[in-house]
């Protein structure tokens, strides 16, 4: 027999990984748990058995929580909070130390413990999972240390709830208690049903690292306790999970002030141009959709191929899958290990048999005769409108369909109603780096895939969730300013009979895709002054003039795509053509408002136009320093189509304040007009008309905000909706918003103070980060 023959005959050997300690650990536990409330554990209760999905072993019980449960986390959460705020930074810092430390000290233990509870190989427990959990808070010990002089102007949040899921569940419990309890936060978390042994080993983490009572709960349940969490007094809710659930969580925190993060479901394109390193690619596309087996919301689960070499690909690939080896989890050989449990086996088993369309291939593997496998498979030809290129499977399911050109692979890669991630492979670094910023989603990998770290922010856009985990923009979703807010008082205009100043016709239009318009309603209502006199009339608009308005900023979708240089230049010009008028827009203010506040106004109006100016080329991304031979790119994107419902009291700066910021990252917007003092907006055209702004950029309407509030925020093209109306709308404009999970900013009943410059906080709510992974070397 040849060396050649012997190598393509050869087999690998067993290498099990002892799991005696974390036996060890569970009988020293007793074997059954109950929570982890106030820094000790309570006694066990009635609940359910957590299993091995490899064999079906019982490791051990836990406890259901009960609403009582819930309530004294969150009371020991609450009090624990003020002393653990105060404690400071660097205070905080020492004790995330500590914990990264014993995570370390134990990774053995943990690693062997998640791959019995969850079913994946030993291999990347011990090599992904665990070293990114210690990653995390290594790198947010330091978060915490710097925060004084870093973040000065922000504050803990308070009590945060956290719900995290089963296919990750050590490496999503760093990712939310880290940031969290490193801004001053105290945290209730849920684990998932399914996988709750490493966040109780955690717990039993923090009570060595002598954490203070109180700074980490854990309860343990099914979603019923996750529902309580969201309903509980809690600051911030953080929620890892389907986008079902999410959508369910945007509309029961609707209205409630709470924070939200949702970092839900994807369905990732892995684009394979023709020039790409085919074995680097079929390699990568292992990790990609069998990493864990396929349990990963950022699986690339979508395979875009080229067309002129799709059949060698697939050739390629049908042969690797075929090597992979399935079985027990805690061999160190095994590629793929077990489906977390029975239940989500079947799921994905019929989601599979229900297909009949292209053509299906399984891997030929040996299977084991017991536990929750699943063959890897490939579904090829597919199209894009075939369920299973839309619907995340959450298994070892590949699915595939062929591309021509650049353009059609960007097509058809953002044709999905999710944005979380994406892959794109090519030996044209011109090519990868032209494609990625293209692509709708929140991560971009260039030749590679499934790369994290604690200081590259992750999360999507669209149905995917809002918000990211890790970095900078991580830690300040657990933030918010230190500056007190004042309660929302609504501002209602002037009443009276009396006739118009000017018998010349003062109707003011709305202003839409570059043109004044007529209200579709054909209504309009009179503006007063203080004296009752009529200053004009301007149009009430209705849900018909929201879709024009968001189809012509739909359609000026090239802003987005101009230079910060040639924002600034408009945005200077704007500012310029409103100061050759200031006196005439002073002077409507103070007619309109009865206040001789005008003069100020317009000049505060001007400065804003100026500071969006001087933001629009320097609110640069980031570079981020990642543990690889290669850099994370941390691109600031326009958000999209932001609808504004604009602030009642400051009728010129409210807009102004609400717009310039927005359009300078390249955002087009749906603005509506202070509803009592609406004149300054109508007025505002004619400045726009002379300053070179494209059609459809700028939109404003006029009218009710209670009537516009909801036809903006249930939009299914408005990607974002803020609202400083002083007719509090929260609730409403929250709930809509799950249509399409759109980001929004209420101003939740309290007052924003308008002559405070607050342009950083929009330039961050009017730019999505796109981290943009590109590895370099041989």
């Amino acid at each position: 027999m040849t060396v050649k023959e012997i190598f393509d005959t050869m087999s690998y050997g067993p290498a099990p990984e002892s799991a005696a300690e974390a036996l060890a650990w569970l009988v020293d536990q007793g074997d059954r748990f109950g929570h982890f409330i106030n820094g000790t554990f309570t006694a066990p209760g009635d609940g359910f058995n957590s299993q091995n999905p490899a064999n079906g072993e019982v490791l051990a019980t836990l406890t259901q929580a009960t609403q009582a449960d819930v309530d004294t986390a969150v009371a020991a959460a609450r009090s624990a909070q003020p002393k653990w705020e105060k404690l400071g930074g660097p205070g905080r810092a020492r004790y995330l130390y500590a914990i990264a430390r014993l995570l370390q000290k134990h990774s053995r233990l943990f690693a062997v413990l998640e791959t019995m509870d969850n079913g994946k190989p030993i291999r990347e427990s011990r090599d992904i999972d665990i070293p990114l959990a210690q990653r995390h808070f290594y790198y947010h010990a330091g978060m915490a240390q710097l925060i004084e002089s870093e973040l000065p102007d922000r504050a803990a949040l308070g009590v945060c709830g956290q719900i995290i899921p089963w296919n990750f569940p050590l490496l999503m419990l760093a990712w939310k208690v880290a940031p969290a309890i490193a801004m001053g936060n105290t945290v209730v978390l849920k684990p998932a049903e399914y996988t709750s042994l490493t966040a109780l080993l955690f717990a039993d983490i923090c009570r060595q690292a002598g954490l203070p009572k109180g700074v980490v709960n854990i309860v343990t349940g099914d979603g019923a306790v996750g529902e309580m969490i969201v309903a509980a007094d809690v600051d911030k809710i953080a929620f890892t999970g389907s986008t079902a659930v999410g959508r369910r969580i945007r509309e029961a925190t609707a209205g409630s002030g709470k924070a939200l993060t949702l970092e839900l479901g994807g369905k990732s394109p892995y684009i394979v141009f023709d020039d790409a390193d085919i074995d680097s690619a079929v390699e990568g596309l292992v990790d990609a959709i069998w990493f864990n087996q396929g349990q990963v919301c950022c699986a690339g689960s979508r395979l875009l191929v080229q067309e002129s070499i799709a059949e060698r690909f697939h050739a390629k690939l049908r042969a690797r899958m075929d090597k992979l080896r399935l079985g027990d989890p805690l061999d160190k050989c095994i590629d793929v290990g077990a489906v977390v449990d029975p239940v989500q086996l079947k799921t994905i088993t019929d989601l599979v048999a229900a297909n009949d369309a292209g053509a299906t291939y399984q891997a030929q593997v040996d299977m084991p005769e017991e536990g929750c496998f699943f063959r890897p498979t490939l579904i090829e030809g597919l199209t894009p409108a075939d369920r299973l290129m839309q619907d995340e499977i959450f298994g070892p399911v590949l699915v595939s369909c062929t591309f021509r050109t650049p353009a059609e692979a960007v097509e058809l890669a953002n044709n999905t109603r999710y944005g979380l991630a994406a892959s794109v492979w090519s030996e044209n670094v011109n090519l990868a780096l032209d494609i990625a910023p293209k692509l709708a989603c929140g991560v971009v990998w260039v030749n590679g895939t499934n790369m994290f770290d604690a200081a590259a922010g992750f999360g999507g856009v669209r149905e995917s969730g809002f918000g990211r985990e890790g970095g900078w923009e991580g830690l300040s979703a657990y933030t918010k300013p230190h500056a007190k807010s004042k309660a929302l008082a609504q501002v209602k205009g002037f009443t009276g009979q009396g006739s118009g100043t000017d018998p010349i016709d003062r109707t003011a239009k709305m202003y839409i895709g570059g043109k004044q318009a007529r209200p579709d309603s054909g209504y309009s209502r009179a503006a007063h002054d203080k004296s009752g006199a009529i200053l004009g009339y301007v149009g009430l608009g209705s849900r018909k003039d929201v879709r024009n308005a968001v189809e012509a900023a739909a359609g000026a979708k090239g802003w987005s795509k101009t230079t910060g240089h040639l924002r600034a230049q408009i945005l200077y010009y704007i500012g310029e053509n409103l100061s050759t008028r200031a006196e005439e827009f002073a002077h409507r203010i103070d007619h309109m408002t009865g206040r001789r506040s005008g003069a100020k106004e317009v000049e505060a109006s001007i400065q804003r136009l100026f500071t969006a100016a001087a933001w629009a080329d320097k609110y640069d991304g980031q570079v981020h320093g990642v543990p690889i031979r290669g850099v994370a790119l941390a691109m600031k994107e326009p958000v999209g189509v932001i609808g504004a419902l604009c602030a009642d009291e400051a009728p010129l700066l409210g807009l102004v304040s609400v717009m310039a910021p927005a359009i300078a990252m390249g955002n087009r917007v749906v603005l509506t007009a202070s509803e009592p003092f609406p004149l300054a907006a109508t007025d505002f055209y004619q400045v726009l008309d002379t300053s070179d702004v494209p059609a459809g950029v700028i939109n404003i309407l006029t009218g009710s905000h209670v009537d516009l509030a909801g036809p903006l925020a249930s939009h299914m093209n408005v990607d974002a909706v803020w609202s400083f109306s002083s007719t509090d709308l929260s609730a409403e404009i929250e709930k809509a918003s799950a249509s399409n999970l759109k980001r929004t900013w209420v101003n939740n009943g309290t007052a924003l103070d308008w002559d405070t410059d607050h342009s950083r906080r929009f330039l961050e709510a009017a730019t999505e980060i796109k981290n943009i992974w590109v590895p370099y070397g041989e």
